[in-house]
Formats: C-alpha cells, structure tokens, sequence
C-alpha cells in the first residue's frame, strides 16, 4: 500500500513539474514574443522616423556616397608634373566648377576623370569602382560619364539627328526609334528643334557645341564633364550654350565644369574649386571663393580675372 502512495505520489509530483515547465515555456515564449513586438515597433519607429522629412539633411547629397572621388592622383607629361597629389570629390547632383589660369592642371584633371588621359598614379573611383582598376571595363563605365570639349568634334558627313544617334545605337544598342526618340528629345530641350534635320556643317558654333551637348545627353549620363565649352565661341553666342548648361544644373544634373566664365561659376555652382600649378589650392562655395578667398594666390587670380 505504502509503495502504491509513494508512486501516486511520484506521478502526482512529475505532472506538477511538467505543468510548471510549461508554464515557464510559455512564460519565456509570451516575454520573448513582447519583446519581438517591442524590438519590431522599435524597428518601425526608427524607420517612421528616418523617413519623416525633418529628419532628412537638408541636402540629398550629404547623406549619398560621391559619384566620382579622386585619391592622390598625379599625371605628368615628360620632366612636367601637371597635376601633384589631388584629392578631389563630387557627390550626385553637385555643379562644380573649376577655375585657375592655363596651365593649371584644369583640364587634365577633367580628362582624368573618364581615362582620356591615363594618370600616373593614384585612383579614380566611380560609383566604387576603381577606372584604373585591371578588371573595370572602362568603356561599359564611360558611358555613363558624358563629356563636351572646347572642340564641337561632330560628325559633318552627317545631319544633326544623325550625330546624336550614332552612339546609342552603337554602344548602347538602343532601336534605331528609340535613338531618334531621345535625340529630338534632347535636340529640343537645347533648342534646336528646327534644325533636327540640318547637315551639321551649316550650323554656327554656338549651334554646334548645344549639338554636342544634345548629343552627350543621348547616353543617358550620370555625369556631365564640360571641358570649357565656351573658349572656342565667339562672345555673342556663349550665352545660347551657358543656358543650356544652367537648365541641366537646374534639372539636378551632376557637372564638372572647367571654365574661365566666372559669373557662371559664380551663379550655378554648388562648389568652385580653384587650381594653381597643378594643385587644389583652394575650393569651397562660390560665396567663400569670390566673397572672401583665403589664399593670396586666389585672390590674386580673381583680382586680375574680374578686374577687381
């Protein structure tokens, strides 16, 4: 009998153990439950909160990676180091133009940007990707880096619509219908509507160089490069490409703009960068670099090119 009470007892005892453990499971799994909602709702929240407007910067661009950075590049050309150790960035939707005397180191640096030139060292890194590197296809790369040169460089054997085309058909492998559809799209947005079908020879050269540009845009770039657009322009006729140039910074184009107009780089940009004798001497907004420049050598360039 007494052994038939223990075991009862023993039983008695194990289903009190076993609805205790469960118990306790189900205690842990309701607490780790709340705490999954609570970690979630934390989770949300901060999301709620990242996408609220007034937590956003006050620029897109300063929460963004730089579409292009340079580190430590340098390119000689024989015995003369044109360009010495620069440190250069430029992040989407940036107008940025470059300023300095010839000789500067200006233009070089520009045409290093897209390997026209090739530097001696350092990097050039585009959306992460090193275009010095031995495994990046440049070319795939280039295509979304759009360039206009001092130089219209069109075809003349060919109209207009034709020189815009060309490219997209042939490096993008665009339709023939879809090349066409953004080359008037862009022949129009730079006002040359009416001249779609004009042989380019019979354009001026102002005409020209919006072609150009019309032309580079057909790519669908993400960046724009403008080696002195204008030095080549009779004065008259430099407003017709400047205006272009200030719709596309407008538009939130990315640009990199050598340039000697100075109002332009006054008025449009987000950054002047100043170079002297192949370096970065001085950069920072159009309001520090022509309202209060730091360096004497800055200011004695803008006193000598304003007329100050």
């Amino acid at each position: 009998m007494e052994e038939l009470q223990q075991t009862v007892s023993q039983q008695d005892q194990l289903r009190e153990t076993t609805q205790q453990t469960q118990a306790g499971e189900t205690t842990q799994q309701t607490q780790a439950g709340e705490t999954t909602q609570q970690t979630q709702a934390g989770e949300t929240t901060q999301q709620t909160q990242a996408n609220t407007p007034d937590a956003q910067p006050s620029h897109d661009n300063q929460a963004a990676e730089p579409l292009i950075r340079i580190e430590n590049l340098r390119k000689s050309f024989g015995d003369l180091e044109v360009l010495k150790d620069i440190n250069f960035e430029v992040m989407p939707g940036e107008v940025v133009s470059i300023i300095g005397a010839s000789g500067s180191g200006k233009s070089t640096l520009l045409r290093c940007i897209n390997l026209l030139e090739v530097p001696d060292s350092g990097h050039v890194w585009f959306h992460g990707s090193d275009l010095a590197g031995e495994r990046t296809n440049v070319n795939e790369l280039r295509e979304s880096i759009g360039m206009v040169f001092q130089s219209f460089n069109l075809f003349n054997n060919k109209n207009v619509l034709d020189n815009c085309t060309l490219a997209p058909v042939t490096l993008k492998k665009c339709s023939k219908a879809e090349a066409e559809e953004r080359g008037r799209r862009h022949l129009t947005a730079v006002g040359l509507a009416d001249f779609i079908d004009a042989p380019a020879t019979s354009l001026s050269g102002g005409q020209k160089q919006r072609v150009a540009i019309a032309r580079a845009l057909c790519m669908e770039p993400e960046i724009m490069l403008f080696d002195e657009p204008t030095s080549a322009l009779d004065p008259e006729i430099v407003g017709e490409v400047l205006n272009v140039m200030r719709d596309l910074a407008a538009e939130g184009m990315t640009m990199v703009v050598v340039t000697h107009e100075m109002e332009f780089a006054r008025s449009v940009s987000d950054r002047v960068v100043f170079m002297d004798a192949g370096v970065i001497a001085e950069q920072g907004s159009p309001e520090d670099i022509f309202g209060n420049p730091r360096e004497p050598r800055t200011r004695e360039f803008l006193a000598r090119y304003l007329g100050e």
